[in-house]
């Protein structure tokens, strides 16, 4: 069972794109972030066609999550627990072929500090606190996504111009290591245990794809149950080369 996770960055901008790369990797599961997208909006005809089911929850704009699967899934839960008033849409559980797949976007919480950094961690631990309930379980589950978070010093080229983002912030690496200190496995980390690791994302600006600098912010964490069957995992670098890409490219794993 091959699992992936994707930014897209705009899913009707990349469509053409997206579509080309699921022809060619065919992941069972494929998990969407930053849609920019409504719900009306989104491209379930041409996704349908692709030959995958599609359950999405849109925002206009930004954000926006989506699953994608070869067999039907089953959608367990629409937004993170823990906060009501929290309409921003960056969270979709579904189950598929016996696996729970969570498709996350974490806030970036930039500038720091300030709210939209209080927001990050205030969001972080919602998903701690969720995801120990999931681990609790037993169940094979995955959370897969854009974690907004540089984890350590090995998961980026160089550190030296990015002190002051919110992604490589003391408070965002903790609350992303505690996360796994729950039982989580981290599958390209497993995968790759040497420095550096495989990127996941580079910017558009300062010739970031083309000097290779790039950092590592999409990860798929795995429970006891997924972790024991998982088999291969890695990144599709190729796919952010390409005309029009993503500033992300796939991230998947392969589950026995």
């Amino acid at each position: 069972m091959k699992i992936a996770t994707f930014n897209i960055n705009g899913i009707n901008t990349r469509l053409a794109g997206l579509l080309q790369w699921l022809g060619e990797a065919r992941p069972d599961v494929a998990c969407l972030q930053e849609l920019k997208a409504t719900d009306a909006q989104f491209p379930a005809d041409a996704i349908r066609d692709a030959g995958y089911h599609a359950e999405w929850i849109g925002e206009h704009r930004w954000n926006g999550v989506a699953i994608l699967s070869r067999s039907e899934a089953i959608v367990t839960r629409r937004g993170l627990p823990g906060d009501p008033r929290d309409a921003q849409s960056r969270y979709l559980e579904a189950a598929v072929d016996g696996v729970l797949v969570a498709c996350l976007y974490l806030p970036n919480g930039n500038p720091q500090p300030g709210p939209k950094f209080d927001y990050k961690l205030a969001w972080m631990e919602r998903l701690n606190a969720h995801a120990a309930g999931l681990l609790a379980t037993g169940a094979p589950v995955v959370l897969a996504g854009d974690y907004n978070v540089v984890p350590t010093e090995a998961d980026i080229y160089n550190s030296r111009s990015w002190k002051k983002d919110a992604l490589l912030q003391p408070e965002s690496r903790a609350a992303f290591a505690r996360l796994l200190e729950q039982g989580w496995t981290d599958a390209l980390r497993e995968r790759f245990p040497q420095d550096p690791p495989p990127w996941t994302f580079w910017q558009y600006f300062r010739q970031a794809w083309e000097r290779d600098a790039g950092l590592r912010i999409d990860h798929l964490l795995l429970s006891p149950a997924a972790a024991e069957r998982l088999t291969d995992a890695g990144v599709d670098k190729a796919v952010r080369g390409r005309e029009r890409a993503s500033d992300h490219a796939p991230a998947w794993i392969i589950l026995d």
